[in-house]
């Protein structure tokens, strides 16, 4: 038998939920209620489900790695006794025989049947979850012979900070290939799940679709940087309101308030305004955190200049 790593495609490093995934992912292409036109189906998922049983063992899995045990799960080191092993205790049945399972759906969902070497702890999960079509997300449905339905996906959509705020539409593209316009609640926390029922991966035995979940993710934003719920923004100070004071204007999602600087406010220093940055999950809002930059006048200044040089001048 090949080695269970080539069989599922995974580094040798790989972690249990990569190893999972493999086995999900090949499990559909190869189980031969979806070949029934391959001979070979039968055997080629036999090899795939002894390789799961070995790396989905925490155990078998670091016998294999030390060398203990081969990719049958047979010890090394007792290949002359008869049988492979200790007398007849390590005789394995015929590949495709007790190997490969079966699978029907009744009143308790999906079920297994047959016999073998391959009893592996989370198999039957996971075999529920290719053929039970709830994409990973629990036990098959399968009750009363419902067909399989699809798997569920997750659709991350960047969402403007004004939209966070104020609610409105985005546009979604679908696994389909449909774009349709999802309507986002004013409040949305960064995370917040909204489904959209049978737009989900199509059902590989003929079933209905599964779920798209619509994940609401905080898109960049040109005046802002996300911290958590607060927000931070540059704001320029002309240089006279740095000196004698006054009022600047400061951006902020629900448009641009009026800020009172004192005099002799220098350049890096920072004013919290109170609720004016992104919702909260138990309700409220965070803060912007405006941070004053000295600004000069664009054009030359002549007043200012001749200003600038007796101060320096009286300095030295």
């Amino acid at each position: 038998m090949r080695d269970p790593y080539d069989i599922l495609g995974v580094a040798r490093n790989a972690d249990q939920n990569e190893i999972k995934r493999a086995f999900r992912k090949l499990a559909k292409k190869l189980h031969p209620d979806a070949n029934k036109d391959n001979p070979k189906a039968q055997d080629q998922f036999a090899e795939l489900n002894a390789a799961h049983e070995i790396l989905s063992d925490v155990e078998k899995r670091g016998q294999f790695d030390r060398g203990e045990i081969d990719a049958e799960g047979k010890p090394r080191g007792f290949e002359g006794f008869p049988g492979g092993g200790f007398g007849r205790g390590f005789r394995r049945p015929p590949p495709g025989d007790a190997a490969y399972e079966s699978f029907s759906f009744g009143p308790e969902g999906a079920r297994r049947s047959g016999h073998g070497p391959h009893d592996a702890g989370g198999f039957d999960d996971v075999i529920a979850d290719i053929l039970g079509g709830l994409g990973g997300r629990g036990r098959g449905r399968g009750a009363g012979g419902e067909t399989p339905r699809g798997g569920d996906v997750d659709i991350t959509v960047p969402v403007a900070l004004e939209r966070i705020v104020e609610g409105g539409s985005v546009k979604v593209h679908l696994p389909n290939g449909r774009v349709v316009e999802v309507k986002i609640p004013a409040g949305a926390v960064e995370g917040h799940r909204m489904r959209l029922k049978g737009q989900g991966e199509p059902s590989p035995f003929g079933g209905a679709p599964g779920d798209a979940y619509v994940v609401v993710a905080y898109a960049p934003h040109r005046h802002f940087r996300i911290e958590g719920t607060d927000l931070r923004a540059d704001v320029a100070l002309p240089l006279a309101d740095a000196v004698l004071g006054g009022k600047v204007r400061v951006p902020t999602l629900g448009g641009e308030v009026s800020l009172t600087v004192p005099a002799h406010t220098q350049s890096g220093r920072t004013f919290r305004l109170r609720g004016k940055g992104l919702p909260k999950a138990d309700g409220g809002f965070g803060d912007l955190l405006a941070t004053m930059r000295i600004m000069l006048p664009e054009a030359p200044d002549p007043q200012l200049e001749e200003l600038m040089r007796k101060r320096r001048d009286g300095a030295g």
